[in-house]
């Protein structure tokens, strides 16, 4: 609908008009042979009704009715050019990234703003104004050619990166992960393999979410209580998804190109690797993280960095490096969160009481919470 229509909120629309018309007629009618077809039809049905209220899309109301929409294109095709419509240079870089979230993903603005730790109304200025822009500069609905590629992969790898973490582990407090949103991202990363092969970001993305996935069996018990990587039953990974993880971070290794995707996923690869907590070599994830601080540092990843140093220098050490993060993170539960643990460690009991209260009062995700509430009844 956003190629015909070349407009992101009628397309928007009238496919959220069409899917309720399903939830409301097919349990009633049965699920139609196509229901693809189906959608598509009576999108077209409304794009046609709207559009016809306003003169000035005579020529696409034409369009529309001269044709057939088939339902069996490919997903793959579509969701690509998608893709790289919402990724185009011509979009500010935050805006490429939020609004692909929102028509790719599904993602809702709360969500979206909650990933860049925004508000709300900043982050849906933010996305009207991406949608218009695409209509105002004609921006084509295609996949790029391959030069173009380059310029448009930090926004794409962005958005599957963040699309896999609200799987991974949901921001919202519906559901705890979101499996089939963790494997479509998966999935997407890996077509932009197929289409980029020699894009060393691009494996080790693949290669990072593929290692987290590979975990995903023991993160949590048959209560649905979150467990953390110190306590995981690491007979419940996927050992052989790990393995293939690691041969396409090999491959990425191979091209010396280092980047944060590929690091991060060394990190990842560490902790597989590891035969148990206390086999972990916390001086090599230390390292690691160091390396992508020069490429990428941010409060988060400091943040991420001083729980490794608390395990090779001690909890007191890493304290220090946290709470110089206070003011960046002060709306973030984990930092609050990691501040607890560290206090409980050096026996701040109070103080850390305090810590994991405003991390409970900051986390949506129920299985976080369960988590933070045992942690407060000690």
């Amino acid at each position: 609908m956003v190629r015909v229509l070349g407009n992101f909120d009628i397309a928007e629309e009238v496919v959220q008009d069409s899917l309720v018309a399903a939830l409301e007629k097919w349990p009633a009618q049965g699920i139609p042979d196509n229901p693809g077809a189906w959608l598509m039809t009576t999108a077209r049905r409304r794009a046609i009704d709207a559009l016809r209220r306003d003169r000035r899309y005579a020529e696409k109301v034409a369009l529309l009715e001269r044709s057939t929409l088939p339902g069996e294109t490919r997903e793959a095709d579509d969701r690509l050019r998608l893709i790289f419509t919402c990724c185009h240079p011509a979009l500010a870089p935050e805006a490429q990234v939020a609004l692909t979230l929102r028509a790719v993903a599904g993602f809702t603005t709360e969500e979206i703003a909650a990933a860049f730790l925004v508000s709300e109304p900043t982050m849906a200025q933010r996305i009207v104004r991406a949608k218009r822009k695409i209509v105002a500069a004609n921006i084509p609905y295609r996949v790029p050619a391959a030069a173009e590629l380059p310029a448009r992969l930090d926004a794409v790898l962005a958005v599957l990166y963040l699309m896999f973490n609200e799987g991974y582990l949901s921001r919202g407090s519906a559901a705890a992960s979101r499996r089939d949103l963790a494997e479509d991202a998966v999935w997407l990363g890996a077509l932009m393999v197929r289409l980029m092969p020699d894009q060393p970001e691009a494996l080790g993305l693949l290669a990072l979410m593929r290692l987290h996935l590979a975990r995903a069996a023991a993160r949590f018990d048959g209560a649905g209580e979150m467990v953390l990587l110190a306590d995981q039953d690491r007979s419940l990974w996927d050992h052989e998804a790990i393995a293939d993880a690691l041969r396409t971070l090999n491959r990425a290794a191979a091209m010396s190109s280092p980047g944060p995707y590929q690091l991060q996923a060394a990190i990842a690869a560490v902790h597989s690797e590891a035969a148990s907590w206390e086999a972990t070599d916390w001086r090599q994830i230390v390292g690691l993280y160091d390396l992508l601080l020069d490429l990428n540092d941010t409060p988060v990843i400091r943040l991420n960095r001083a729980v490794a140093v608390a395990h090779l220098n001690g909890p007191q050490v890493a304290l220090g490096e946290v709470n110089d993060l206070a003011i960046a993170l002060s709306g973030y539960h984990l930092f609050w969160a990691t501040r607890a643990e560290l206090l409980d460690d050096i026996g701040e009991t109070a103080l850390a009481r305090e810590a994991w209260q405003r991390a409970l009062e900051l986390c949506a995700n129920p299985a976080e919470r369960a988590l933070l509430r045992r942690k407060l009844s000690g």
